[in-house]
């Protein structure tokens, strides 16, 4: 699939962290692959420097995140030549009429990309509908988290909605954009193998987690404000969730896919009052060892308030009032400065009822399905067979889903596979508004406990994986968090 030429690509934040790291990589690796059109990339900055400047910081940011084997030169110049610098304060209209008189005055295939906090989506909206920037196949992407809470969330969707139409607005999560999450869907859609066994007469809990290895690094400014539950949990974990335990859509269509997602929100069961302190751990890494080497604690990372309150860590059971998923308790996690970086599904079916092998513990195998999107991603069914030798003896065997000759072919990047769709007009992997206020009316009564009750989150070792209460969590239940797949 092609995108129709020309488009123009306006990334507002076009020098900050996410752009030089995920964006201009994933942008140079569609249009060496071919899958950009002739077109224009500008990058919006504060900032003034000169072309040289500029291009040097783009080409070093492409070197750093793509593969050397990737990077003939031919591509790279072609790509740079695509790329442009614009100075550019996103509170100053004189800058959006500068604007209107660099890009084309037709009506194009333009996209804006809003790589900043959301607390700009308003005056950016609002300077480019002045200028007359907006128009009928003009499109926009939200990073998250969009606002602070479910108002600010509500005030921002209502503002934007002011100047672009729902079918305009691309919602982005960048977890959907992963090769595996979409193979999820094809598992369980295309083979009645796994979707005659997706319900709670099968499966006995679900486990997702999102791990991180890095502290706060340079981010401890927007992270003191923001927290694992706004930063992680009420978008990257809940949409794993939606993905997980959405109904079949009637097609595979954007809006017949998200009105299953937004039927799981609906589904969850609400945690307030006192379950939010038996089913919710809120925890904040301590000094430890990472990485096998020393680190400090969250209050003493710069530009991290001594005494805060904020989490890194947060976990949770979560459960959906429907028939398919009733009884079925969905377990939760995500924090910095663990073990290890991962990012997991682990579907862990029921143990068999009655076990034939003497030396078969039916509690510890029992068949587990495990989508891996990080940082290696694949898919991998845990089954049981013999061991080779007299007798009859069981062992766990792992049978993966990922033939080694698909591997052959480069795995396309999140960032690729989303920034193509919205260039073409795609909203399926894309968030919508409702389904994106839904998320935010289920975790802001947590949130809102949380800074009515001032309590200060368990602390955890940094190396390790979170608070003990984490694992008391499950350990109520009789079972255990899947660490060693």
């Amino acid at each position: 699939m092609h995108i129709d030429a020309p488009f123009e690509l306006v990334l507002f934040g076009g020098l900050g962290d996410l752009a030089l790291r995920k964006l201009m990589p994933a942008l140079f690796l569609l249009d060496r692959d071919g899958r950009l059109p002739d077109g224009a990339i500008y990058a919006v900055t504060r900032r003034e420097m000169d072309r040289n400047e500029f291009v040097g910081k783009i080409e070093s940011s492409v070197k750093s995140h793509v593969p050397s084997n990737y990077l003939e030169r031919e591509p790279l110049d072609r790509f740079l030549n695509k790329v442009h610098c614009l100075t550019h304060d996103v509170n100053d209209h004189q800058g959006y009429k500068n604007l209107s008189k660099t890009l084309s005055s037709d009506d194009i295939n333009r996209l804006y990309y809003m790589a900043t906090g959301s607390d700009l989506y308003t005056p950016v909206c609002k300077g480019l509908h002045d200028a007359g920037l907006i128009q009928s196949q003009s499109k926009i992407v939200l990073e998250k988290p969009i606002g602070h809470d479910l108002d600010t969330a509500q005030a921002i969707n209502d503002t934007v909605a002011e100047y672009f139409k729902e079918k305009q607005i691309y919602r982005i999560d960048h977890y959907l954009g992963k090769e595996t999450v979409q193979n999820l869907m094809v598992l369980r859609f295309a083979n009645s193998l796994f979707e005659s066994q997706w319900n709670q007469n099968y499966i006995d809990h679900i486990q997702i987690t999102i791990s991180e290895q890095l502290g706060v690094e340079q981010r401890a400014g927007f992270y003191e404000h923001v927290g694992a539950m706004r930063d992680m949990f009420q978008n990257h974990l809940l949409q794993l969730l939606c993905i997980t335990a959405m109904e079949p859509p009637a097609k595979l269509e954007p809006d017949a896919v998200r009105d299953e997602k937004v039927k799981v929100l609906k589904a969850l069961k609400p945690i307030t009052g006192t379950a939010i302190n038996e089913n919710v751990v809120r925890g904040q890494y301590d000094s430890g060892v990472a990485e096998g080497k020393p680190v400090p604690r969250y209050r003493d990372e710069p530009g991290v308030h001594h005494k805060s309150l904020t989490e890194t860590f947060i976990s949770a059971k979560v459960e959906i009032d429907n028939w398919r998923w009733a009884g079925v308790p969905f377990y939760l996690r995500t924090g910095k400065r663990l073990a290890e970086r991962a990012c997991e599904i682990v579907v862990q079916f029921k143990e068999i009822p009655h076990s034939i092998f003497p030396l078969q513990h039916k509690n510890t195998m029992a068949n587990k399905l495990i989508f891996r999107l990080q940082p290696d991603e694949g898919v991998r069914l845990m089954l049981c067979e013999k061991r080779v030798g007299p007798g009859m003896n069981v062992r766990p065997m792992n049978l993966s889903l990922n033939p080694s000759n698909q591997r052959q072919t480069r795995v396309p990047e999140a960032y690729e596979r989303l920034l193509f769709d919205a260039l073409s007009g795609n909203a399926t992997l894309f968030l919508r508004d409702d389904e994106l206020l839904e998320a935010w009316r289920w975790v802001d009564p947590i949130i809102k406990h949380w800074e009515e009750q001032e309590q200060r989150p368990e602390p955890y070792t940094a190396g390790s994986w979170g608070p003990a209460a984490a694992t008391l969590l499950l350990a109520r239940d009789g079972r255990l968090w899947d660490e060693n797949s």
